[in-house]
C-alpha cells in the first residue's frame, strides 16, 4: 500500500460539530437502518410508503441483479408526487417550488401550484401534438423552469424523456435523437453562457434535419428576439394555449420506463439507460432525504447542469418529491465575475448547496479574501459528488464556506439513479475525501480480479451485491449490452468498473475508474492516487493524472496542473514530481508536470482526461468534443504542453 494510500485510510473522524446536527433525522435514519437490517426489501417498503399511490403492489421484489422488479402491480404517477401533492395542500400550494435566475441576472419564481398548472397544461399540448404514453419526448434545455416543466409533463401522460445536454453539437444531437427516436424535442432558441449566447435551436435544426422520427419541436423564446419558426416547430407559449383543456394525470405501473438517459464515453455508440417510474422516484426521494436532510425552510441550489443526471435526481425529481425550494442558475460560476457563485447564495438566502468537487475547487482558487467578504451566514450545508474530492479541498471548504458549514461528499453513478454511499447529512462523522457508508436500501463488496473478497485496506473492484429500485433496468434497444456491461465480469454482482477500499472504520473511498488504473512497467498504478498527492501541495488548485505511451515502459503518467495564485511554478513542479516518486515508488515517477491555466471539462464540471491524453500523443483531441464546456480549457492545456516541448524549455 502506498504511504499516501496509508495516509488516506488513516484519516479521523470528524464528528459533526452540535450545531449542524439534527435530532429528528437521527431518529429517522435509525428506524430506517432498523427496517434494513430486517431486510432491505422492508425497507424499501417503507419508502414506497412515504409516496402516493393510485393502486397498491402486490408483490415488493421479484428477481435479482440482472433481472428485477419493484413495486409489481402497483400504479402511480412521478407528477402526482412531485407536484399535485404539493399544490393541492393550502399549507404549501404557494410555496417556492423553483426560483430560476438566468446569467444576465433575471429571475423568475415558480409555486408549487402555478408548476403544477404549467406542467399540466404542457402535458396538454404534448398530448395534442400526438404524443402517447410510451412515446420519446426529448429534453434538449439548460438550467431553465421549462427543463421542470417538461420532465413532468412527461410523467403526467405516460411519455418517456431523455435530457440531451444542452453543450452538445450537432452530431451528438442527432446520434441520441436517432437512437431514442424521439417523437417531439423541448429546445429553447438560445441560452446565455459567459456572456454568449449558445444557439440551441439552431445547432437542433441542423441535428433534426437527419432524422426522421421528430415530428414537432417546441421552442422556449428565451431571449426575446422573437426567431421566426419553420415547419414542425411551435412557441413553448402557444404550445401551452394548446393545453388549456384537462389533462388525466395517467396511472403507470411502477416498472414501467419513465426515464432514459444516454453515458458518455469511450463507446462508439452512446448507452440509453433506462430508469423506471417508481423507482426512480422513490430512490430520488430518499437519496435527497438522507444526503440534505430537508427542512421545510430549506433553500436549495442545485448547481449542477440539468444534462447530468444529479440534476433529475436532486432537484426536478428528489428535490420536488421532498416539497423542497428549489434554486436553478443557467450560467456559469464566473460570470460576470468571480463572486457569481456568492452573489447567488446571498440574494437567494440558499440554505444547501450541491455541486461537483470542481466548484469547491474553483472557489479554492478564487481565494480566501473573496469567501470571507461573503460569509453567507444561511449555509448550512455543502455536498458535492461526480468525482473523488480531495481532503485539502475538502478541509478549506468546511473552514471557509458559511462560517464552516459539512461538507457531505457522494458516490453515485448515472446507472445507480442515485447516490447510495455518503455520511447522512445531520448526522454522521466526516472522513475528508471518503464517501462515507452505505445509507439503508444498498450493500457493496469490494472484490480481487479473480472475483475474492478483500479486507479492509485492500484495493478492489467495487460491486453492489444486491439490487434496489433506482439501479438502471436495461440499456434501451440492447438488453444484451446491459447483461454485458454490468454483469458479466463478476456473475451474481452489479460490477461498478470503479476501484475502491474500506479503511477500518467502515468508511468508503472510490479511487476512481478502473480503466484509469495504468500499468507502468507491469506496476499498476492509479491516476487518482497520483492526483490525490498533487492536490495536496499547497499550492496546487487541481490536478489531473492520465497515462501517456512510453516506448520503454508502455505508459507513464503525466500530471496537468492548476495553481493557485502567487505559487512559485518551478517548485511546484519540483516538488509534486519529488513527493510522486517518495510516496508511489520511482516507478511512478511522472513522466511530465504542465502547468496549465485550465483544464477541459464538462458543463457539469468533470475533466475531460481523454482529452488531456489527446494532447500529449496527438496535439490536439481525437474524438468527440461535444460535451465540453469551454474551449479555453482545452486550449489552455494545448499551450501548456507546446510550452513544455519548445526548445530550452
Amino acid at each position: 500500500m502506498s504511504d499516501n494510500l496509508s495516509q488516506l485510510l488513516s484519516t479521523p473522524l470528524q464528528p459533526l460539530p452540535e450545531q449542524w446536527r439534527s435530532a429528528a433525522q437521527a431518529e429517522l435514519l435509525r428506524t430506517a437502518r432498523a427496517l434494513h437490517e430486517r431486510s432491505p426489501d422492508t425497507y424499501w417498503t417503507w419508502v414506497a410508503q412515504q409516496q402516493r399511490w393510485m393502486r397498491p403492489w402486490d408483490t415488493v421484489r421479484t428477481g435479482e441483479l440482472g433481472d428485477f422488479t419493484y413495486f409489481g402491480g402497483g400504479r402511480m404517477n412521478v407528477a402526482d408526487n412531485c407536484l399535485d401533492r404539493w399544490a393541492e395542500d393550502p399549507a404549501t400550494a404557494d410555496k417556492p417550488a423553483v426560483i430560476w435566475e438566468g446569467e444576465p441576472g433575471d429571475v423568475r419564481t415558480v409555486s408549487y401550484a402555478e408548476l403544477a398548472d404549467e406542467s399540466s397544461r404542457l402535458a396538454g399540448a404534448l398530448t395534442s401534438l400526438g404524443v402517447a404514453r410510451g412515446d420519446i419526448v426529448a429534453i434538449y434545455l439548460p438550467n431553465a423552469v421549462e427543463a421542470f416543466t417538461a420532465v413532468h409533463a412527461c410523467n403526467r401522460i405516460g411519455a418517456i424523456y431523455t435530457i440531451l445536454f444542452s453543450g452538445f453539437g450537432p452530431d451528438a444531437v442527432r446520434s441520441r435523437l436517432e437512437a431514442s427516436r424521439a417523437k417531439v424535442v423541448l429546445v429553447l432558441d438560445a441560452a446565455y453562457r459567459r456572456g454568449k449566447l449558445t444557439p440551441l435551436l439552431e445547432t437542433l435544426r441542423a441535428a433534426r434535419a437527419k432524422v426522421g422520427t421528430v415530428q414537432h419541436t417546441i421552442v422556449v423564446d428565451r431571449t426575446g428576439r422573437g426567431v421566426p419558426l419553420e415547419p414542425g416547430e411551435i412557441g413553448y407559449a402557444d404550445a401551452l394555449k394548446l393545453g388549456l383543456g384537462a389533462v388525466r394525470t395517467v396511472d403507470l405501473e411502477a416498472n414501467d420506463p419513465a426515464f432514459l438517459i444516454f453515458t458518455s464515453g469511450t463507446e462508439a455508440q452512446p448507452k440509453g439507460v433506462v430508469h423506471s417510474v417508481a423507482g426512480f422516484l422513490l430512490g430520488t426521494w430518499a437519496n435527497v432525504r438522507w444526503q440534505v436532510a430537508p427542512t421545510g425552510g430549506d433553500v436549495y441550489w442545485v448547481a449542477a447542469d440539468v444534462g447530468w443526471l444529479t440534476f433529475p435526481i436532486q432537484a426536478v425529481v428528489g428535490g420536488l418529491a421532498n416539497g423542497m425550494t428549489i434554486v436553478c442558475f443557467e450560467g456559469a460560476m464566473d460570470t460576470p465575475s468571480n463572486a457569481r457563485f456568492y452573489e447567488i447564495c446571498e440574494k437567494h438566502h440558499v440554505t444547501k448547496v450541491l455541486g461537483a468537487p470542481t466548484l469547491l475547487r474553483m472557489l479554492r482558487k478564487y481565494g480566501d479574501d473573496l469567501a470571507a467578504a461573503h460569509p453567507l451566514p444561511d449555509l448550512r450545508l455543502v455536498t458535492v459528488q461526480g468525482e473523488p474530492l480531495d481532503g485539502d479541498t475538502f478541509a478549506w471548504a468546511t473552514s471557509h464556506l458559511g462560517g464552516g458549514v459539512p461538507v457531505v461528499n457522494a458516490y453515485g453513478q448515472t446507472e445507480t439513479g442515485s447516490t447510495w454511499a455518503y455520511p447522512v447529512a445531520g448526522v454522521e462523522a466526516l472522513k475528508p475525501g471518503s464517501t462515507g457508508t452505505t445509507v439503508p436500501g444498498h450493500s457493496y463488496d469490494i472484490l480481487d480480479d479473480n472475483g475474492k473478497p478483500v479486507p479492509p485496506g485492500t484495493k478492489g473492484n467495487l460491486v453492489l451485491t444486491e439490487p434496489f429500485p433506482t439501479l438502471a433496468r436495461t440499456v434501451w434497444d440492447d438488453p444484451e449490452r446491459y447483461q454485458h456491461a454490468y454483469f458479466t465480469r463478476f456473475p451474481g454482482y452489479y460490477c461498478t468498473n470503479d476501484e475502491a477500499v474500506v479503511d477500518d472504520d467502515g468508511h468508503l473511498w472510490v479511487l476512481g475508474r478502473a480503466d484509469d488504473v495504468i500499468n507502468v512497467a507491469a506496476h499498476r498504478i492509479s491516476t487518482l492516487e497520483i492526483e490525490a498527492i498533487a492536490t495536496a501541495h499547497p499550492q496546487v488548485a487541481e490536478a489531473a493524472v492520465v497515462g501517456v505511451s512510453d516506448q520503454t515502459k508502455g505508459t507513464v503518467p503525466v500530471a496537468f496542473l492548476t495553481l493557485l495564485d502567487g505559487a512559485d511554478p518551478g517548485r511546484v513542479r519540483q516538488d509534486v514530481s519529488d513527493e510522486v516518486s517518495s510516496q508511489l515508488g520511482g516507478y511512478a515517477r511522472l513522466g511530465a508536470v504542465y502547468l496549465t491555466a485550465a483544464l477541459p471539462k464538462t458543463r457539469t464540471g468533470k475533466i475531460m482526461r481523454r482529452l488531456l491524453r489527446d494532447v500529449v500523443e496527438h496535439g490536439g483531441p481525437q474524438g468527440d468534443t461535444s460535451a465540453m464546456d469551454d474551449v479555453a480549457g482545452l486550449q489552455a492545456a494545448q499551450q501548456a504542453v507546446a510550452a513544455a516541448s519548445a526548445p530550452g524549455a
